[in-house]
């Protein structure tokens, strides 16, 4: 049987995103962006950096000092990915598997000096391969679960999905705070996270539920509600792509509560392969130091959803 994700929400939030990502991805070109100057990281104590306009997140505590472990330098780690959630795993223009996932996992294995293999296989069997040993590391868009970590071992996350408030533009809204939120109407897809939390947050305003992302989009569009408010990463490549036409642009800040949107996603190893985890979360804030991972986020996310 294969393993699947236990909680129903994830497992429609990932299909969600995958559909609206896939569906602008061919708006965007994810493989130029990334320009061939330096970049500038100022931290911030939000956790987050900017580096040319771009917001770049920080999942990394700089107090922590991790030591790399001790690994077999004759070992291969073999990396299992799926090719079908943009901009974090998908077919390259060569037709290798490429994003944001599949890069760090390069990044991190040059950065231990191990050979490294990357596999594609479908979503819903990663977990069983990776229990069935046929790979090492699962690199792919699986929510960091209490469930999860009940049957394997999970590094640090590397990524967050976060919520966001999208405004028109043109009619000036005030930041999205809660005082000002009040006798507005927001937008959200019905029966989501987003919806829960934005009943709880913005109390006072009037909720108008959508059937889907596409359908709130299109309302914001048309000036038929205030504010939107709802995945960031698929309102991110929305706003730059060419269905938006630059109509609409994010207002506020990130919302990354993990109880109501996850803990993120993180690289996902055999329990009883400690060491290996250990060395991926040692190469991980590596890469966040030496900058490597805002190369590579600037790369896949010319918008940032943060």
């Amino acid at each position: 049987m294969c393993a699947k994700l236990r909680a129903r929400d994830d497992r429609l939030m990932l299909r969600d995103i995958v559909t609206l990502v896939a569906r602008f991805l061919p708006k965007i070109n994810p493989l130029g962006c990334l320009r061939a100057l330096p970049v500038l990281l100022l931290m911030s104590v939000s956790g987050l950096a900017r580096a040319e306009g771009v917001t770049i997140p920080n999942f990394w505590d700089p107090r922590a000092l991790l030591e790399r472990p001790d690994l077999p330098t004759n070992r291969t780690i073999r990396f299992l990915v799926d090719d079908d959630f943009p901009p974090l795993h998908f077919p390259g223009l060569d037709g290798n598997p490429t994003g944001l996932s599949v890069e760090l996992a390069r990044a991190a294995c040059e950065r231990l000096s191990l050979t490294c293999t990357v596999q594609v296989r479908r979503f819903d069997t990663l977990l069983d391969a990776l229990q069935e040993r046929q790979g090492d590391v699962v690199a792919a868009a699986i929510p960091i679960t209490t469930d999860l970590r009940s049957r394997f071992a999970v590094t640090a996350p590397y990524f967050k999905l976060p919520a966001r408030f999208a405004v028109r533009k043109d009619r000036n809204q005030p930041a999205p705070e809660a005082r000002a939120l009040q006798g507005k109407t927001i937008g959200v897809v019905g029966g989501t996270a987003h919806e829960a939390f934005a009943k709880a947050f913005a109390a006072g305003s009037n909720l108008k539920p959508f059937p889907d992302l596409a359908a709130a989009q299109a309302a914001l569009k048309a000036g038929e509600i205030d504010y939107l408010f709802a995945d960031g990463l698929g309102l991110a490549l929305w706003i730059g792509g060419e269905e938006a036409g630059g109509c609409c642009d994010f207002s506020g800040g990130p919302y990354l509560e993990s109880r109501f949107f996850g803990e993120g996603i993180g690289f996902v190893t055999r329990t009883e392969d400690e060491p290996l985890r250990r060395a991926l979360d040692f190469a991980l804030q590596q890469l966040w130091k030496e900058g490597k991972y805002a190369e590579l986020y600037l790369r896949f996310f010319p918008i940032s959803p943060f």
